[in-house]
């Protein structure tokens, strides 16, 4: 290990405290039944012993090393820093182990507008949409309301249609659900991960689906967690956008509560769902049917 390494590694160790709350580790502490896989929660407590090891885990996460290039931590810190538009350092610096705490999707990093690896999307310009169950946070009528207008968000500048189905299965399942929830990817309880969804994958139960955290208190407005903000980030997902390091785009992987009366899409987001599918005039049909051989996960 050369001299500098140690010196970065050392400073990481002295300014990151064990307690550090990365959204991602904040899941039940319990071994996985299917998989007997440790649980994000369990290394994490392993990590305590070791607080480079946390730095790992978070890096490993958003930032994994390639594998023909073998990136340092130190180098990996760098792409991070970048993409958060921090001051590239190398280091855990202050305003480093700030953006690290906030809660945020569980996606790897991107820049820009990105959509997902290997372009997916839907084969069609009508796609529907099924809501399985309400959260007791809201009346029924609002949230159906609020998830229509998080789809139009889409759909305003797009060839793209939703329908709501009502009892045939739909192209993106819509479920509240919290902690363990049939996925392989359990909630954390309220704070830390909102929500996640799946991008369009052919020939996959649960592509394009989005499932919403039920341990986290929903609203209408800038009350604990604006649900319309929220969904018109899933749907982005379901749709097969990826996350932006746009400051201010949709897409961009932090909740940032804006005003939902009148907000449209960023032109970040419009650029990369419009790379998908055309623009609202556009008026083609998708005939191609471009997926990912599996599903991506997406926060």
């Amino acid at each position: 290990m050369t001299s500098t390494l140690k010196y970065v590694l050392l400073g990481i160790a002295i300014l990151l405290p064990c307690n550090l709350a990365f959204p991602i580790l904040r899941i039940s502490a319990h071994r996985d039944e299917d998989t007997n896989e440790m649980t994000a929660e369990q290394k994490y407590k392993q990590a305590c012993l070791s607080p480079l090891s946390i730095v790992q885990i978070y890096l490993d996460h958003y930032y994994p090393d390639d594998k023909k290039l073998h990136h340092s931590i130190k180098e990996r810190l760098e792409m991070m820093q970048k993409f958060f538009h921090l001051h590239v350092t190398g280091t855990m610096d202050d305003e480093t182990k700030r953006v690290m705490k906030q809660p945020r999707c569980g996606v790897p990093d991107v820049s820009e507008y990105k959509t997902m690896d290997g372009n997916p999307k839907w084969d069609k310009n009508i796609i529907t949409y099924r809501i399985n169950n309400y959260t007791p946070d809201l009346p029924p009528a609002t949230i159906e309301q609020t998830i229509k207008r998080a789809f139009q968000l889409w759909a305003d500048v797009t060839p793209l249609t939703f329908i709501k189905a009502e009892k045939e299965p739909a192209d993106i399942e819509i479920w509240f659900a919290r902690r363990a929830h049939g996925d392989f990817n359990p909630f954390d309880g309220p704070g830390g991960t909102l929500a996640h969804a799946f991008g369009p994958v052919k020939g996959s139960d649960i592509g394009g689906d989005a499932h919403f955290d039920e341990d986290e208190k929903w609203s209408e407005y800038n009350t604990d967690v604006n649900l319309f903000l929220v969904a018109a980030h899933e749907f982005g997902h379901s749709l097969g956008m990826d996350h932006s390091s746009e400051v201010g785009a949709l897409m961009y992987p932090t909740y940032d509560y804006r005003n939902p009366d009148n907000y449209t899409l960023p032109d970040d987001d419009k650029k990369g769902i419009q790379s998908l599918y055309g623009g609202k005039d556009d008026g083609h049909k998708n005939n191609e049917y471009d997926y990912d051989d599996q599903a991506d996960y997406y926060c």
